[in-house]
């Protein structure tokens, strides 16, 4: 496309220049050709445009700055200026309510920003954060535009200053379609939620090519950055799918449990599923001996709304889970230790995880119902080494300095540091209560049987059976599931089958609770 091909019409009467108007609106609405459509469909993957309509509500979606284009001279670029500049935004709504979004449309430049593209992207942020809505961002980009040099790498700027404003202010959620090099990969960093889709999707700060050109090192695209990598491996990625359909479905699910911007709630929905329900299956899935493993999401399941919860980051640091659910149909964020990988204990990667998780659902009026079973932090050099003492740290922080509805409930285990900083009472948590399995202590009673009788055990005839002896007595007057409850540390020993209802007339309770923090700049949490 060429400025002469789009030079105004010498239409002189409105008609005349209507029509000029429709007729520039579909050079726009179409794109560069429909070569570069079919290319982009031959990569498995759907235009800018087809992704908006998969996001927003049926005929919502509002563009702005349709025909808007770049002023950059040499290399070609005066004689290429098509509309857009390769970036579509706007606004529409997800069931009903105003979200708005850019699009990298790739067959256009790459995808690639220059100063233009940028100025559009920064606009729109400018109109979510005003309007406090949600801004939903979908990547398919080549990085900075080279042949606009600095003034594009600027236009980074301006979005990651933009980022760092909204945060906490308004959902950010970034949607990886495509590769994101550098500058690209750092604004998806900065939001709340990161999406991939496999195969197509991928990021990274420097390529395969500079990898190998650096360090002799040779790897894919999708070995080095892509879905199942920042999924598994470096926890960038939140959520993880198969094909952008899924992908930008679960982006609508994910709208649906959060708040428009940090000055509401999230949208309550009505609940067929009774409150007070009974889960006598509670009783058979988590077994009392502290040594057997289960599977946490299956009580989750039983405890949450119709069973339904969203998972974030299920496949990275898989000994805590963090999920997004509904209790009576209140949107609740669920921390809890997953026995199954791990034991459950807390290490560098968990704590980050639960962490972030626990800020986001502050900054966004979600109460946060944290489920406890845990031995300990996992010992070891490379952990203690790795700074889990600053890691573990993040997760102490971010509890204490929550303000949202707390409830925590420990199942079984609940030892040493690890229950402390496991929002317990002490922390702050608003309503703790245990179930009779619980186990609130130092450390496990072999461990602190064999601290506190070293002596009587060594000189004992029979040291094992002194140690046995020695273990069951520690159990009994220190470690019984009322020790916490007859001193304040607990609140209630609850019936695992009444949990549902416990949890959902305390959060009722709760709900107009009020807290301030100290008037400051703001925190110095650790890093």
């Amino acid at each position: 496309m060429t400025v002469l091909d789009d030079a105004p019409s010498e239409a002189t009467d409105a008609r005349g220049r209507v029509a000029e108007l429709h007729e520039i609106r579909a050079k726009a609405l179409a794109g560069p050709s429909d070569r570069a459509t079919q290319a982009q469909h031959a990569k498995g993957k759907l235009t800018a445009r087809e992704r908006i309509e998969l996001l927003v509500d049926p005929g919502s979606f509002r563009e702005v700055e349709q025909l808007r284009r770049h002023r950059a001279t040499g290399f070609g670029l005066e004689a290429k200026k098509p509309y857009t500049d390769g970036v579509i935004t706007g606004w529409g709504t997800v069931e009903g309510r105003t979200v708005f979004v850019y699009a990298h449309d790739f067959r256009i430049f790459g995808g690639a920003l220059g100063e233009a593209h940028a100025k559009k992207i920064h606009k729109i942020m400018d109109m979510a954060i005003a309007a406090g809505a949600p801004l939903v961002s979908l990547n398919d980009g080549a990085g900075a535009r080279i042949q606009e040099g600095v003034v594009a790498l600027a236009g980074y700027g301006g979005i990651f200053q933009r980022n760092t404003k909204a945060s906490g202010v308004i959902p950010q959620i970034s949607v990886m379609l495509g590769p994101c090099a550098g500058g690209a990969a750092y604004s998806p960093a900065l939001t709340d939620f990161v999406f991939m889709v496999r195969e197509t999707s991928q990021m990274f700060i420097t390529g395969p090519d500079v990898v190998k050109a650096v360090t002799g090192e040779e790897i894919t695209q999708n070995g080095l950055g892509g879905a199942d990598v920042h999924a598994e491996t470096s926890g960038v990625c939140h959520f993880a799918y198969d094909d952008e359909e899924t992908c930008i479905a679960e982006v609508r699910y994910l709208l649906s449990l959060l708040p428009q911007n940090n000055r509401e709630n999230p949208p309550r929905v009505e609940c067929a599923d009774p409150v007070d329900r009974r889960s006598e299956v509670l009783l058979d899935l988590v077994p009392a001996d502290g040594n057997r493993p289960y599977d946490m999401t299956k009580v989750i399941e039983e405890i949450v709304d119709d069973g339904e919860y969203l998972e974030v980051h299920e496949r990275w640091a898989r000994n805590i889970i963090c999920a997004l659910a509904r209790l009576d149909g209140q949107v609740v964020g669920i921390i809890a230790n997953q026995p199954q990988v791990l034991a459950g204990v807390l290490d560098i990667e968990a704590s980050e995880k639960a962490a972030r998780f626990v800020q986001m659902c502050d900054a966004f009026n979600i109460p946060i119902v944290t489920l406890l079973d845990v031995p300990g932090f996992l010992p070891g050099v490379d952990q203690e080494h790795g700074g889990i003492i600053r890691h573990g740290a993040k997760l102490l922080y971010a509890y204490c300095n929550a303000t949202v509805p707390r409830i925590s409930l420990i199942l079984r285990k609940a030892y040493g540091g690890a229950y402390i900083v496991m929002d317990s009472q002490s922390i702050g948590a608003d309503l703790t209560y245990a179930w009779p399995t619980n186990e609130i202590a130092v450390m496990g009673a072999e461990g602190a049987a064999n601290v506190i009788f070293r002596r009587q055990i060594a000189e004992a005839a029979d040291p094992e059976a002194m140690r046995q002896k020695m273990v069951k007595e520690y159990k009994s007057e220190l470690m019984h599931p009322y020790y916490a409850a007859e001193r304040g540390l607990v609140d209630d020993v609850i019936d695992p089958a009444e949990t549902r209802e416990v949890l959902v007339k305390s959060l009722a309770m709760l709900q107009t609770k009020h807290a301030d923090l100290p008037s400051r700049k703001h925190g110095n949490p650790p890093q």
